[in-house]
């Protein structure tokens, strides 16, 4: 399977409840799945293109960190939470960072040296990953504006 992150759109009182009780955040997840979403829930999955997202971020100067803001919610960090206003300031910072300003800075042989995760990079004439990186990089704008809009937090899962 791989390192994967996911974000799933929560109530400000669901997010409560999981800093309270660690295991009813990964039951109330697990319970959701990605087959038995709400209809209100625009959850991404971002699959493994989290850390070559990650990595166009940073060299785009982004204060963004997918892996590492939020709130621990475990002590394993596979569970952290973004409240309603961290939402909210994410969805203005991917607003302002359109996919092609992000991806003036793909560098598949540098993104190979320095070990970016999940080590797919090349310089194929297709486009192949860095459609990737574009195709995953919408569904997070997505889901942050959409659950920006709608006042509500979020939780980020990250299986390792």
């Amino acid at each position: 399977m791989g390192m994967v992150i996911s974000f799933t759109c929560v109530t400000p009182e669901e997010l409560r409840k999981a800093h309270a009780d660690p295991e009813w955040a990964r039951e109330f997840l697990d319970d959701l799945g990605w087959n038995n979403r709400r209809p209100d829930d625009p959850g991404v999955y971002l699959d493994k293109s989290w850390a070559g997202i990650q990595y166009l971020l940073d060299e785009a100067g982004a204060r963004l960190d997918l892996q590492t803001d939020g709130t621990p919610i475990d002590g394993q960090g596979a569970l952290s939470g973004w409240p309603a206003e961290a939402v909210q300031a994410t969805a203005r910072e991917l607003r302002a960072l359109p996919f092609a300003r992000l991806a003036a800075h793909y560098d598949a042989a540098r993104m190979t040296e320095e070990d970016v995760y999940p080590g797919v990079w090349d310089d194929d004439e297709d486009d192949g990953e860095l459609s990737y990186l574009r195709s995953n990089y919408a569904g997070l704008v997505a889901f942050f504006e959409a659950t920006a809009a709608a006042g509500q937090a979020a939780i980020m899962s990250f299986s390792f």
